[in-house]
């Protein structure tokens, strides 16, 4: 009964090329055999212990029964007997059909039915070669025919009915050593051409196939391949041959003999031939089931596999050899990527023979080593992952297809539908307009003939003098059918006709075909001239078209039409929306790819790399400018380099001694990116061993690795904030909430939100919004509740104390109470649901204490790999509070670079600078975004931003009543208050109108003083330049899209900025930013006429106009040069439009920043 057995490793298969103490290696032998006797043997390795094994095994050719067995057309031979043995058999040949197995069939894992069992099917056949007075070898050979094949004639030739002998040193393994050389004889016996040949056998001579024993000549039949060989001569080489093969065959036997022999006198329980082990060949394993804790086991099992068992495991049966000593064996084919085969020995249950518990193991020579074996493991897993995404390409497209197809299926049986609801609503429209329609109406009007069909040529009469056209000079029929259903169709001129009766005139018209009522009016002159009408009292002229076609066969053709309209309207539809993504898909992917490649330049004057996108698998070169770090001037820089965040399986690789580049300072260091790599680290030190290191600040230099086998493991950061836009946004702080939230979650990472459910929430914008849980905190029940905000996941918490029952999200008296209880019942949220999140978020004073109390409450209990990141989004607000959590926070930010310069000498900030870093802020593009945006007249890019912009001025214009005219305007969108320089915006506004500029403000003032000091400064320029001034002092989110995409120019003239976004969202639109040089504005506009270099350094080129000052001179010096660019050169102000719009201000980079300050975080 064949046993099936799951491959698993037994007990302690330990991974032994880690621990080579518990290794059995053997060790080729050069020797010789006399008498069958070994000399001693020095191990492999001196640290591998014996094993009882032997360590000595004489190399030599050899090939195995990994073949399929073949029928022969000779009688197998009757009884049982052991499998690997042959009983003694009549002699016996026939004309046989001999076939050559193929050597390259792969290795049965399969286990073979029994190890003493008989095999049906099998002829063995002995055959003696007189190699001397004392030694005879009998050689076996098993053919087996397939199943299609057909048997050859056969002819039994009777023997002198005598029996070999079968000498028990010519007994091998029937599946073994010997049986490679018998098949390459028998592969000779295979020819197409049948020779008949003499031989006549002596007690010396080969006994081959087709020779009695009796001395006698026979005749044999033998199949040549080649038609070309016809001679006997050819046949003698081919029988030299034939007796060279099988004396090496008898050496073969004999050097196994011995070995088996002096394996058993020195106590070895193993061995295997050929000693030497290559890949991509098969061995044989010998096991001496006596020297084993198997000893007393019916069956002998081989479990093993390659290279640590890491490659092609296998489980083999053993069978008993006739071998002096209890030695069974079996074959293996070692693949040609093995190294080592690892394996151990099993009763086919429990019980094992595991070298005590470290394994068997026996290197490969001559094929790969550990690293080639790990990239060949690679190419293989990117083979694979190539495989499964283009099925799971496959899989999405047929499902997309299969939606699609649904998808049609529904909208045409809508159309359909909608077709038919459209007919009945016409016909009973028509249905009544033809009960009042005639043939003619006395003195007015009648149509000649009088019966008449579609496609017919009628004339139809008007009395001129019946009606209000009675004194014009021309008369003109314009006309339709079936209530006007395809509009205007008949335009003829009228003529006078000679009838009588009054002041008749006439018209030749078609009538449209199909046509069941003709509809018409007269007029004096044709459409867009005319101006009188006779149109029937306001009921237009109806006539019934006496043989039109059968109502009913009418009503389906329309029902029809208006089916097939739908349809192509839909289509249209549906292929502009798809244009439309997909032309938004591209721009974005075009601008991410810009963005990745300024990410990598921008520490360029530091260090690069060549090629600039480094790919999995390839060579790169680092080149490195030590004049711009800490070694400058080192007489040497060391190159220390790792993956993976420096967690690659490999380790970090040894230090490399960069050398001199070409160009200038730099030196450079070449690195083999391995295949599952997906982000490459290194820092830089002074010597081999260390001293002095740039390390870039603590954060280490990283750059992305593309087309690695392996992902970067998602992180999961949350975010507790008390603004998220849009369901409860204040300012800044919610637009950064949400948009770096999607950012991050864009580059596969798992981001959550805590947020406290205000009373004031805008649940519209919440989906799937459900109760989850409640629990405790603080002596209070606090509920929590899940949502979807834009795409991400937002936890609500609900204390029942009634803190956020307000009405409003700041301006209550304990602003303070309230967001210290909300901070630390977050907390309490993540370490009672079991939360265990790399990064906790916290921004501004309002979340601030979440900073200490996690570091003094919950660091330690639970939640010990969770690291604190801190944004301070604006100082001028809750200084104290800040300055505690950038004490206790792990890594803290700010919204820009020049930002973080300018406070960094704040007491709250100066004791921390060495892990605080300004990253710029961003803009959402699917809010900000001119090419989908609903609020604008029509859709545009940076190609048609021209045309775009022009009809977005016009709107707005239109919209607040000012005068439509090719005038600058200049755009204000801001919160009234002292920090955004509300005295410089007033004096802009006035120094644009001297410049015949058009001034639109959007925006409202927390203080009451500063709003009406606006509200009247509103109604002094709507009086005084009303067409070219407005002032809008309230906030409308709509109006802000169109100022964005209709000014020529935005102003920012703050005071201080810490980030701005007002300036990133007018390039968006193509709106050219006029700014103060301050915090983030300095960061982001690059003056057209001063920033060049600076703007070069960014990757960018100069995008807007800036000033120093906080006067009205600097005002005055950054407008009037825009205002003249927008005067003297239209065409050059145009291509700087289309620039600012292909630069990215979103949130691509940010997000980039902010993941390598997350990873740093995590060193800590």
């Amino acid at each position: 009964m064949e046993v099936s057995l799951q491959l698993q490793r037994p007990l302690s298969y330990k991974a032994v090329f880690n621990h080579t103490n518990g290794c059995f290696k053997i060790k080729p032998f050069l020797g010789s055999f006399p008498l069958a006797r070994t000399t001693p043997f020095t191990p492999w390795r001196s640290e591998c212990p014996a094993s009882r094994v032997s360590h000595r095994v004489t190399a030599g050719a050899a090939d195995f029964s990994n073949r399929r067995q073949r029928r022969s057309s000779t009688p197998s031979s009757k009884g049982p007997a052991p499998k690997g043995f042959t009983p003694k058999t009549q002699v016996g040949t026939s004309t046989q059909k001999r076939d050559q197995e193929n050597n390259n069939e792969k290795e049965d894992t399969s286990i073979s039915t029994s190890s003493e069992s008989t095999e049906p099917n099998k002829t063995e056949i002995e055959s003696n070669i007189a190699l001397g007075e004392e030694s005879t070898i009998e050689l076996y050979q098993k053919n087996k025919v397939d199943e299609g094949e057909k048997e050859e004639p056969k002819e039994d030739i009777p023997s002198r009915g005598e029996e070999l002998a079968v000498g028990k040193s010519n007994q091998n393994v029937e599946n073994g050593t010997i049986g490679k050389i018998l098949e390459d004889v028998a592969g000779l016996q295979k020819k197409e051409t049948t020779l008949k040949i003499d031989i006549v056998t002596t007690p010396r001579e080969v006994a081959s196939e087709g020779n009695n024993l009796d001395g006698t000549k026979t005749i044999d039949t033998v199949t040549v391949k080649d038609e070309s060989v016809k001679s006997g001569e050819k046949t003698f080489e081919d029988t030299s041959l034939k007796l060279k093969l099988e004396m090496e065959a008898n050496l073969c036997k004999q050097e196994i003999e011995g070995l088996a022999e002096e394996n058993v006198l020195r106590g070895n329980k193993i061995f295997v031939y050929p000693q030497i082990i290559k890949p991509d060949e098969d061995i044989e394993v010998f096991f001496n089931r006596s020297f084993s804790t198997l000893s007393d086991e019916p069956d002998v099992l081989i479990m093993g596999a390659f290279n640590d068992w890491r490659w092609r495991s296998f489980i083999k049966r053993l069978n008993k050899t006739q071998l002096k000593g209890d030695w069974w064996s079996c074959q293996i084919h070692v693949p040609k990527e093995a190294y080592k085969m690892d394996f151990v020995f099993f009763n086919g249950q429990n019980i094992f023979d595991n070298n005590d518990k470290k394994d068997f193991c026996i290197p490969v020579e001559g094929g790969m080593d550990v690293f080639s074996f790990e990239d060949f493991l690679l190419e293989e897993k990117r083979k694979e992952l190539e495989k499964l995404a283009k099925e799971q390409a496959e899989k999405k497209r047929q499902e997309e297809e299969q939606r699609r197809i649904e998808a049609e299926k529904a909208a045409t049986e809508a159309e359909r539908a909608q077709a038919r609801m459209e007919t009945e609503r016409k016909r009973e429209i028509l249905q009544q307009l033809m009960k009042k329609a005639a043939r003619s109406v006395d003195n007015i009007w009648f149509i000649e003939p009088n019966e008449f069909k579609g496609a017919n040529n009628v004339k139809l009469y008007y009395n001129k003098s019946s009606g209000p056209l009675a004194h014009a000079n021309e008369l003109w029929i314009h006309g339709g059918h079936d209530n006007w259903k395809d509009g205007l169709t008949i335009v003829e001129k009228l003529v006078r006709s000679e009838r009588e009766g009054g002041d008749w005139w006439y018209a030749e018209v078609v009538i449209p075909d199909q046509a069941l009522v003709l509809d018409w009016v007269f007029a004096d002159g044709p459409p867009k001239v005319a101006t009188i009408y006779d149109n029937n009292n306001y009921q237009d002229f109806h006539a019934i078209v006496p043989r039109s076609i059968p109502e009913e066969l009418y009503w389906v053709e329309e029902e029809h039409q208006i089916f097939r309209k739908l349809q192509e309207e839909r289509k249209l539809r549906e292929e502009a929306i798809r244009a439309k993504a997909e032309k938004m898909s591209r721009m974005k992917a075009e601008m991410k790819e810009r963005t990745l490649k300024r990410f990598l330049l921008s520490q360029k004057h530091i260090v690069y790399t060549e090629p600039l996108d480094v790919h999995a698998g390839s060579t790169v070169t680092v080149f490195y400018n030590p004049a711009n770090t800490v070694l400058n001037g080192k007489p040497e820089v060391w190159f220390r380099c790792s993956f993976n965040r420096w967690t690659h399986h490999v380790g970090s690789l040894p230090p490399q001694r960069m050398l001199p580049a070409d160009n200038g300072s730099n030196v450079k260091a070449t690195v083999k990116v391995p295949l599952d790599a997906y982000t490459m680290d290194f820092v830089f030190s002074e010597t081999e061993d260390g001293g002095i290191f740039d390390n870039k600040g603590g954060t280490d230099y990283h750059i992305p690795v593309f087309g690695g086998i392996v992902k970067e493991p998602p992180m999961h950061i949350v975010h507790i904030a008390v603004e998220m836009a849009p369901i409860a946004k204040v300012g800044g702080l919610g637009d950064v909430v949400t948009s770096l939230s999607r950012a991050v979650q864009d580059l596969n990472h798992n981001v959550d939100i805590i947020f406290p459910k205000y009373d004031c929430l805008k649940f519209n914008h919440v989906k799937d919004f459900h109760y989850q849980r409640s629990y405790s905190w603080g002596g209070t029940e606090i509920k929590v509740w899940f949502g979807k905000v834009e795409g991400l996941s937002v936890y609500f918490l609900e204390p029942q104390n009634g803190l956020f029952s307000t009405g409003c999200v700041y301006g209550c008296r304990n602003d303070a109470d309230r967001f210290g209880f909300f901070c630390h019942a977050s907390l309490e949220f993540l370490h009672q649901g079991g939360f265990h999140p790399d990064i906790i978020h916290c921004h501004d004073w309002s979340s601030a204490p979440v900073a200490w109390l996690f570091k003094d409450h919950y660091m330690h209990y639970g939640l010990s790999k969770t690291r604190v990141v801190f944004t301070i989004h604006n100082l001028e607000f809750g200084a104290h509070f800040i300055a505690k959590a950038m004490a206790y926070t792990d890594k803290a930010t700010t919204v820009s670079h020049t930002y973080s310069k300018e406070v960094a000498g704040n007491t709250a900030v100066a004791p921390h600078l060495h892990k605080f870093h300004g990253i710029l802020n961003g803009i959402d593009l699917d809010i900000w975004d001119p090419y989908n945006d609903n609020f604008i007249p029509i859709s545009y890019t940076s190609e048609n931003v021209v045309e775009g912009k022009q009809a977005a001025k016009e709107a707005l214009q239109q919209r607040l009543g000012m005068k439509t005219s090719d005038l600058p305007l200049v755009g204000i969108i801001t919160r009234l208050t002292h920090q955004k320089g509300i005295h410089l915006i007033k004096h802009a506004i006035w120094r644009t109108l001297e410049r015949n500029g058009q001034v639109v403000l959007l925006g409202s003032a927390p203080d009451p003083r500063i709003q009406n000091d606006f509200v009247n400064l509103a109604d002094q320029l709507h009086s005084s330049h009303g067409d070219r001034a407005r002032l809008c002092l309230t906030y409308d989110e709509p109006l802000s899209h169109l100022i964005y995409a209709g000014a020529d120019f935005i102003l920012v003239p703050s005071i201080f900025e810490p980030c701005g976004l007002t300036q990133l969202t007018a390039m968006r639109f193509g709106s050219i930013p006029i700014v103060r040089k301050t915090g983030g504005l300095y960061d982001t506009v690059f003056d057209v006429d001063n920033d060049k270099a600076r703007a070069e350094a960014q990757g960018l080129e100069p995008n807007g106009f800036n000033f120093d000052g906080a006067d009205t001179a600097g005002v005055d010096y950054a407008l009037n040069r825009a205002i003249s660019a927008w005067y003297d050169g239209r065409d050059l102000f145009y291509s700087l439009c289309k620039r600012v719009m292909k630069q990215d201000w979103c949130w691509n980079r940010p997000a980039l920043d902010y993941m390598e300050l997350y990873h740093a975080a995590k060193k800590y």
